[in-house]
């Protein structure tokens, strides 16, 4: 046999030793098994977890918010100034005595006597009504107080012939019971003599008696009659007097019908025509005090708590400066508004009525304070938060503030804000509860 020699063999130009022959092994017999249902499971949730990992990042990295056009926003910013510790209103010049002139009855205008904006005295005529109704009714009336006048002479009289009747009746038995006491008495005698039986002299007896008790009982039924009859007349008499003053308001409003002035002073708002209708409790007017003015008006319900009978201030009418104090506050709150009213302490001869002018009321000293323009947010938050934007303008974050005074349209901060932020002042109806808003 011939020797050969083992050594390394030249392959694709490499040298490269000689692979040594693996031993055999169970590889080719072995098979793969897949993975179990419940590795399948783990994997779903672990890539569900995955995906909520890398949306949470991507909210965080995107911001998110409420999409609002700067065009529709007033923006203000936070300054530093002088605050004015004051209220400004409009108010409106009114009479100190104003009376109402109401139609107390319905009808129609037949005559009209005066005219929108004279003066009038007490008890001038101002207008008439008719009423066909009330005609019929003082009527009705008048015929039913005359019937029942009628009947009241009829009781009258039924009393009378009653009581003159009782009165012979009981004549009568008085004359009887004493014939009977007159023969009983001589009965008396004779039988002391012996002349008479005692069955007599005890039948003249009991017809004394007799007599006596029918006398009696006349008087008693006699009284009871006359009662009754006379209180049947004061019944009646009453019913009278009832019919009587319906009779009198049916004559008091028929008399109404007449319209006359209940006072002294400038008649307003009379506007009545002859042929308009009239409805009971209708306005015809007002007669206002000439020459005695007050002012009205109308201050946020903020202002409250401080404005109070007392407070002065000034009021603007036609450039002259005049003195006012306020009289009256109404507790009552219609529109986040308060009705005030106000004594004018300086006459004006410029003044009239119905003139809108421009008063001012001090409530305190003047102070520097943190300063917000006035805006629409404040009736939707109450002063709460407001909405403040970022360095770049292109979002807002929702913050808690404290605000304190206003006045000339301004708000001083008392906390939660610095100057030179900005603020969106803007009402914030329809940004609902979001936390931050996109300015786009």
């Amino acid at each position: 046999m011939r020797a050969e020699r083992l050594g390394p063999r030249l392959v694709m130009g490499r040298n490269e030793p000689e692979e040594a022959a693996s031993p055999p092994t169970g590889e080719a017999m072995d098979r793969r098994i897949g993975a179990s249902p419940l590795r399948r499971v783990g994997r779903a949730v672990l890539l569900v977890a995955a995906i909520a990992v890398g949306l949470a990042a991507a909210v965080h990295v995107v911001p998110a918010g409420t999409k609002v056009d700067r065009s529709s926003l007033s923006i203000a910013t936070v300054q530093r100034g002088d605050l004015r510790d004051e209220v400004l209103a409009r108010a409106i010049v009114a009479a100190t005595v104003t009376v109402m002139l109401d139609a107390t009855d319905a009808g129609r205008v037949e005559e009209v006597a005066a005219k929108d904006g004279s003066l009038v005295r007490r008890g001038d005529f101002l207008l008439r009504l008719s009423n066909p109704q009330r005609q019929q009714e003082a009527l009705a009336r008048a015929s039913e107080v005359a019937q029942q006048l009628a009947n009241m002479a009829t009781l009258r009289a039924a009393l009378t012939v009653a009581q003159g009747e009782n009165q012979r009746r009981i004549a009568d038995l008085e004359f009887e019971l004493e014939q009977s006491r007159k023969a009983h008495a001589r009965n008396v005698k004779l039988a002391r003599d012996g002349f008479i039986s005692a069955a007599a002299f005890d039948e003249s007896l009991d017809r004394v008696t007799h007599q006596g008790r029918r006398l009696s009982q006349a008087v008693v039924d006699a009284a009871a009659e006359r009662e009754t009859r006379v209180q049947a007349i004061q019944e009646l008499d009453r019913a009278i007097e009832g019919l009587k003053q319906g009779l009198g308001i049916v004559h008091s409003s028929i008399k109404s019908l007449s319209v006359a002035s209940p006072a002294d002073g400038l008649l307003t708002g009379f506007h009545a025509t002859v042929g308009m209708s009239v409805r009971q409790g209708d306005n015809l007017g007002r007669i206002e005090s000439p020459g005695k003015f007050k002012l009205v008006a109308l201050v946020d319900e903020f202002y409250l708590a401080r404005v109070k009978p007392g407070l002065r201030g000034t009021a603007d009418v036609n450039g002259e400066v005049v003195y006012v104090e306020v009289i009256a506050v109404s507790p009552q709150v219609k529109d986040r508004r308060v009705q005030i009213e106000l004594a004018v302490k300086s006459r004006s001869a410029a003044m009239q009525l119905g003139q809108s002018v421009d008063v001012r009321l001090t409530l305190g000293a003047s102070t520097d304070a943190l300063l917000l323009a006035d805006g629409a947010f404040l009736s939707d938050t109450d002063g709460a938060w407001v909405y403040v934007l970022n360095h770049e303008g292109d979002e807002a974050e929702r913050r808690g503030v404290r605000l304190g005074r206003r006045t000339h349209g301004r708000i001083e901060v008392t906390s939660g804000l610095t100057a030179g932020e900005r603020v969106i002042v803007s009402s914030y109806a329809g940004f609902g509860t979001a936390e931050r808003l996109i300015i786009r």
